[in-house]
């Protein structure tokens, strides 16, 4: 491997050389387990003698830095607890026992194999000008691709000149923020506070839009350039749209000229019935729809996608020019070879399978003492309970990791709960987390308020 060493000082360069991988050892720029160049390579490459890389190497093993075996070369050691790096520490502090955490998928169901495949063919079919810089737009393999199956899978209406491709749904939303020049944003109360950030950062002024058992509430929408929603499956509550909400919704944005953003984040994942379709079927020139990759492949992708009305094409290509320039392009490939496989319809088809298993599970074991809520689709559930901040305390103290409904108001929330993300641990990993929820959430059965108390319909 190459390696940058500046070996000058006063005492001499076997001194230097010594300092050198010392300080690159302890500044975790050597990491453990790095292998070292032979004696000979490096000493050629600093202009030292054998004798002197040598000598500095055995000093390093001599005080723990580094180790060598017979047919091994010589590679840095690994450091005690108490000597990593302050990010390697952190890390291993907030990594839970337990992962129950939204917002994942069971990434180690990525389908390596298909996608190994799809890389090869892709890579091996790709014209030259892939690997040039690309269109802002995304590669149009993909953007044929994806105009197909969401035509088919989700009911989406686009042609691949209406498509954007993106690194995610993040900065799909900031660059439609960006083009719209702020202004008001109405996004779903509760919702995801780190979108709302992402609105805020990007210029854009945050308008709560409550939301009920029938979704978001339309009356009262005022005059925003935009409302973002997640009417397949609300996030968190669950709750899906009413059919009603979505003309209310559609017959808004014609009336006032506005935008829905539609942010189709686990639209796949239907378990009852048939999946929704998206709004933007019903209103194709005023609803900007965002999807990812994110929840059925992996958020390491980074693979999102934009379908924008005609008008909002050029401006939104004009951004993510000057925002990213464009998004990569293997992935980009790869993925376009996935869905005209059908590989990728297969895996999806599996993950659900897989997933609706452990939501059945989470309903067997929770649903007669709490209300679990939101479990027609998705990777999530919502429980009401009692008293959330000391739920969230025992979670904690058994290595559990849950999410927490009262981040997700704009203000003071009514209810408390917890967000469940099933989707979240590894396979075998499951069950063991599924029970220590349970213990969680029965040490504090008896602080909980009995079920039916509360009077009228959900208010979320």
């Amino acid at each position: 491997m190459d390696l940058h060493l500046d070996i000058s000082s006063p005492d001499g360069r076997r001194a230097g050389l010594e300092r050198a991988l010392r300080d690159a050892v302890r500044a975790g720029r050597l990491a453990p387990g790095a292998r070292l160049p032979a004696t000979r390579r490096l000493a050629e490459e600093l202009g030292v003698s054998r004798g002197t890389v040598k000598a500095a190497y055995d000093q390093l093993i001599a005080e723990g830095y580094l180790t060598a075996r017979q047919g091994s070369g010589t590679v840095v050691a690994p450091l005690p607890a108490a000597d990593a790096g302050p990010a390697q520490s952190g890390a291993r502090a907030c990594a839970p026992l337990f992962d129950l955490r939204p917002g994942s998928p069971d990434v180690g169901a990525f389908p390596a194999a298909a996608w190994l495949k799809a890389v090869r063919r892709a890579v091996a079919t790709a014209p030259v000008s892939a690997y040039d810089y690309g269109d802002p737009l995304g590669r149009i393999e993909l953007r044929v691709a994806l105009a197909e199956y969401l035509g088919r899978a989700r009911g989406v209406v686009a042609s691949p000149e209406q498509i954007v491709v993106t690194s995610g749904a993040v900065q799909g939303l900031a660059l439609l923020t960006r083009v719209l020049e702020g202004g008001d944003i109405a996004m779903e109360d509760p919702g995801l506070p780190f979108h709302r950030e992402v609105v805020r950062r990007a210029g854009g002024r945050v308008v709560p839009v409550p939301v009920d058992e029938r979704g978001a509430e339309v009356d009262g929408l005022g005059d925003p350039a935009a409302v973002v929603v997640t009417p397949a499956h609300q996030y968190p509550t669950g709750v899906t749209l009413h059919p009603a909400r979505r003309r209310a919704l559609t017959d808004w944005a014609r009336a006032r000229g506005a935008l829905v953003v539609e942010d189709d984040y686990d639209g796949e994942f239907r378990y009852d019935r048939q999946p929704v379709g998206a709004l933007q079927g019903m209103a194709p020139s005023r609803v900007v729809y965002l999807g990812t990759a994110s929840k059925t492949l992996g958020p390491a992708l980074r693979l999102g996608w934009m379908v924008l009305p005609p008008h909002l094409v050029a401006p939104v290509a004009d951004a993510k020019l000057h925002s990213d320039h464009s998004t990569e392009t293997i992935g980009q490939l790869a993925l376009a070879e996935l869905i005209r496989s059908h590989a990728y319809d297969r895996h999806v088809r599996a993950c659900r399978i897989g997933y609706r298993r452990r939501r059945d599970r989470l309903v067997e074991r929770l649903g007669a003492r709490w209300r679990v809520q939101g479990i027609a689709a998705g990777l999530h559930a919502l429980v009401e309970v009692g008293d959330e901040t000391s739920v969230l305390a025992r979670a904690a103290a058994e290595g559990l990791a849950v999410g927490s409904l009262r981040e997700h108001w704009h203000a003071a929330g009514a209810r408390e709960g917890i967000v469940v993300g099933y989707g979240t641990p590894r396979e075998g990993a499951y069950p063991e987390a599924l029970e220590t929820l349970v213990r969680v959430l029965e040490l504090g059965h008896s602080q909980r308020p009995p079920l039916g108390l509360s009077s009228g319909p959900p208010r979320f």
